[in-house]
């Protein structure tokens, strides 16, 4: 496991941007170069002596010298962007509570879906595991309205089922 020792002489990063740059050279990369590729999830990861690692990860460690608790939540949803003010030090429950919306979801608001045999939209919350209806509703806006609702009462973050059009930041 990398030290902030080691991260600091390999790498520098631009809280305000949340940019890692090499401050070596090794092989192609030269010092200067902004180190990191987005995977295959939207996250930038950094190859450091033969180990991935996620920026947002090094990030933290470069700032505060140890590597967060349990999970870092991007604050905005877009995984691509470890400035410092977008990431906070969360436990996993916390982090679920402020995810983007699903791409699959068919009705633009998380816990809300078209019930067919009712003809009616379902809005419903999932809390520690548990699933809780919480009814039935003629129009959208309406179990929007109470989707939202529960989500405040049981301590969502604001940012929950937003739509994320790009995992770039801009």
């Amino acid at each position: 496991m990398i030290t902030q020792e080691r991260l600091k002489e390999l790498l520098e990063y631009d809280a305000e941007t949340g940019k890692l740059f090499w401050r070596v050279s090794r092989g192609t990369t030269c010092a200067g170069d902004e180190a990191g590729y987005i995977n295959n999830r939207g996250y930038v990861s950094i190859r450091i002596d033969f180990k991935a690692y996620l920026a947002h990860r090094l990030a933290w460690l470069y700032v505060h010298g140890t590597f967060p608790k349990d999970g870092i939540d991007h604050i905005n949803g877009m995984t691509a962007d470890n400035r410092l003010v977008n990431l906070r030090d969360v436990d996993h429950r916390t982090n679920l509570r402020n995810q983007r919306l699903s791409k699959t979801n068919s009705s633009g608001v998380t816990g809300v879906s078209w019930e067919e045999a009712r003809q009616r939209w379902n809005a419903y919350i999932t809390v520690d595991g548990i699933r809780t209806n919480l009814g039935y509703f003629v129009s959208l806006p309406e179990a929007k309205d109470v989707r939202k609702a529960a989500e405040r009462l049981h301590g969502f973050h604001e940012n929950h089922g937003r739509v994320i059009e790009d995992a770039q930041t801009t």
